[in-house]
């Protein structure tokens, strides 16, 4: 099995970070992101994950000037990805590959990941020999440790660990929220990864904030039991408590979020059997209540031809009918007016399916869209 430097189990993932302009992913605040990054390896964490396509192609740049310009080598464990809608050729795998070594200044990855695998992808990544290539990076000591991320179903997931046992370990989606679905399984896939004796790393605990703003009666529930654990600690734990897990990854776009995260995982507990049953409850509760599970992870809204704001939108109007009846006036439609005058609004959908093939969440966002354009439009 791979080896992560540091004991402790949260990791920064470096997807939705502080922003100078909200409206801009590629808009990266370094001056903050500097300070998150010193806190955090301040407390004794050192796990650091980012992507190609972040934050507007950007993240892998913001790793440079926060993060490995800053810190000695030894002191951080670092990871990024090759993602197959970026590659043509098996050429395009070093193009990437060098590109990223002198965007990050890392001079090597302690982790190495193909990105996003699933059958469109496994059959890609397979063609362009990618997974020889990888092995041949481990082997010249440029990618320490190799495996990949995830967003299928678990039967695939055994097929892909079957036929590349060299693969040490995945990345999957796991929260409570996913964990019984019937459409993610995350359940299932972590099974298949611990029956194949790989680690996992797991992404979107907090479902991209839905399990950070949970529903009164799920909030109220956490609070009477720990006053003192915010609501997003519940899901961070929970994907930590796993014992086959090695890290959480958690997206920190405020130093606020951070020190929060790093306050109980510095010396992380695993939560109890009635905390785990409490938290199977608080899943029942929201899924009687969220209208898209959308994750934000905006893979969707990088070759849109219209320029929509998927996500944002989706958030807006999950955000809107989890309001409390009696309010009144909410603000989510003068927020969705406002990101109309930036983005095109979700009526422009020329419903070209684009989104609908890298969504990793398998959302029916043509639909998706044309319910938010009637509600909100």
């Amino acid at each position: 099995m791979a080896v992560i430097k540091s004991d402790k189990k949260l990791g920064f993932g470096l997807m939705r970070l502080p922003l100078t302009d909200p409206n801009n992913d590629g808009s990266i605040d370094h001056k903050l992101l500097s300070k998150m990054v010193d806190s955090f390896i301040e407390q004794g964490f050192t796990y650091f994950d980012t992507a190609w396509m972040y934050n507007g192609f950007k993240s892998e740049e913001a790793v440079k000037i926060c993060l490995t310009s800053r810190h000695a080598r030894e002191t951080f464990t670092l990871a990024t990805k090759l993602h197959g809608g970026f590659i043509k050729t098996p050429e395009d795998c070093d193009k990437i590959f060098n590109e990223q070594l002198r965007k990050t200044g890392a001079e090597f990855f302690d982790y190495y990941l193909l990105h996003d695998i699933g059958v469109d992808h496994y059959k890609k990544y397979t063609d362009l020999n990618c997974f020889n290539w990888l092995a041949e990076k481990k082997a010249q000591g440029l990618a320490k440790h190799i495996g990949f991320s995830y967003h299928d179903s678990p039967e695939l997931l055994d097929r892909v660990l079957t036929e590349h046992p060299e693969l040490e370990f995945v990345q999957l989606q796991i929260n409570y929220l996913d964990w019984d679905s019937p459409a993610i399984r995350s359940g299932e896939c972590y099974k298949v990864a611990e029956k194949h004796g790989k680690e996992v790393i797991v992404m979107e605990p907090v479902k991209g904030g839905t399990l950070a703003k949970v529903p009164l009666e799920a909030e109220k529930m956490f609070k009477e039991r720990d006053p003192g654990m915010s609501v997003p600690s519940w899901a961070i734990r929970f994907a930590a408590s796993l014992p086959n897990v090695k890290i959480v990854l958690s997206g920190m776009s405020d130093m606020a979020q951070l020190l929060d995260n790093t306050s109980y995982m510095k010396e992380f507990v695993p939560l109890n059997d009635d905390e785990i049953a409490m938290v199977k409850k608080a899943a029942d509760i929201i899924n009687s209540s969220i209208a898209i599970p959308c994750t934000g992870c905006s893979y969707c809204t990088e070759g849109c031809p219209m320029n929509i704001a998927i996500p944002k939108y989706f958030a807006l109007y999950n955000a809107d009918l989890q309001e409390v009846e009696s309010k009144g006036w909410t603000p989510q439609g003068e927020y969705y007016e406002r990101l109309t005058e930036t983005f095109g609004p979700a009526s422009a959908c020329i419903r070209c399916g684009q989104c609908e093939s890298v969504c990793p969440q398998h959302l029916p966002i043509i639909k998706n869209l044309e319910t938010v354009a009637e509600y909100f439009e």
